[in-house]
């Protein structure tokens, strides 16, 4: 036979039960129907796959201030104007070259195109070139140049423009050399690195040994292996970092 004791206590917790249905239970209701606790949920997850799609690829600093592609606007291939913002929410590579250069360009370009048949079937991957002659270089010698190289990403624009706009986004903008000198073959020189950029504009690299490649080699090919100095060829790493940008 149950006591009273027992019956106090069973209608304590009844009693209890009801009050908190009563005052929380409808405040949880709410706060479901308004979709609080999934959408917290759903930041919480949100930051979670934001920080695994992050890359092991670096910023290159600049005063601590991590080094952006610079506003440019020139004129592609098919004469039509070509911004940094037409590249946004794309990863892609830049060169400098110029159609007529006889030692690295043909080399660079080809390289170029192994990386963009690799990548195309991604939309959000493409190529900026900018001649370095733009006096011969006109779009209707840049789209013969293209032709001729099998171009076929619609992301790839071979630009053109102002002189002396181009050599300051080469030299000052990305730091990589070109400048026009009659003593060498081809009446120019410049360098034969790649910079890779990120959907958000930002010039990115892996690194090695402890610090940033910065730029990659583009004249060596995946098949020679090695330059001429025995440094390991640099096209294959650009790969997989442009498919680590990718993933971003």
């Amino acid at each position: 036979m149950m006591s009273k004791k027992s019956n106090y206590s069973y209608i304590g917790i009844a009693f209890i039960i009801l009050v908190f249905g009563i005052i929380f239970i409808p405040k949880i209701v709410d706060r479901i129907s308004n979709n609080d606790i999934s959408r917290q949920e759903s930041r919480s997850n949100l930051k979670k796959s934001e920080a695994s799609r992050k890359s092991d690829l670096v910023f290159i600093s600049n005063n601590g201030e991590n080094r952006k592609v610079p506003d440019f606007s020139f004129i592609n291939q098919d004469g039509k104007t070509i911004t940094n913002k037409d590249y946004e929410g794309k990863v892609y590579v830049i060169e400098f070259f110029f159609t007529t250069c006889p030692t690295i360009c043909p080399r660079m370009n080809r390289n170029l195109i192994q990386i963009q048949n690799e990548f195309k079937d991604f939309e959000d991957f493409g190529v900026a070139s900018f001649t370095i002659n733009p006096d011969y270089d006109t779009p209707e010698v840049l789209k013969a140049y293209a032709e001729k190289y099998k171009v076929t990403n619609p992301n790839w624009h071979l630009m053109t423009g102002d002189k002396e706009a181009i050599y300051k986004l080469s030299n000052e903008g990305f730091y990589i050399y070109a400048a026009a000198n009659d003593s060498v073959e081809g009446g120019f020189e410049h360098s034969g690195n790649f910079a890779l950029i990120d959907k958000k504009g930002y010039i990115r690299c892996r690194v090695v040994n402890g610090n940033p490649i910065i730029y990659y080699n583009g004249i060596t090919s995946e098949s020679e292996k090695t330059d001429e100095d025995g440094k390991v060829e640099e096209i294959s790493a650009l790969k997989e970092d442009i498919k680590k940008l990718l993933n971003e």
